[in-house]
């Protein structure tokens, strides 16, 4: 009964450990998609005279720094 028990106990854990995993790698594709709409404002406003360069900037290197954690798999969903 415990070799059982242990399994369970093994197979419970393993399923917490990939759900954390999924949840984990969807956040950081929600937070890539708001950095890339972040670029893409900034990017925007600068070109419409209201932005500036330096806010363009900044959004990019955000990105590239989520990028650079995290991959670009969201680039690609």
């Amino acid at each position: 009964m415990a070799g059982f028990l242990d399994r369970a106990k093994e197979q419970a854990q393993r399923g917490l450990t990939q759900g954390k995993q999924k949840l984990d790698d969807v956040q950081a594709q929600r937070a890539g998609g708001d950095l890339l709409k972040k670029l893409g404002a900034a990017y925007y406003a600068e070109r419409r005279g209201s932005g500036t360069p330096e806010a363009t900037q900044q959004a990019l290197q955000a990105l590239e720094s989520h990028i650079a954690a995290h991959g670009d798999a969201f680039l690609h969903s």
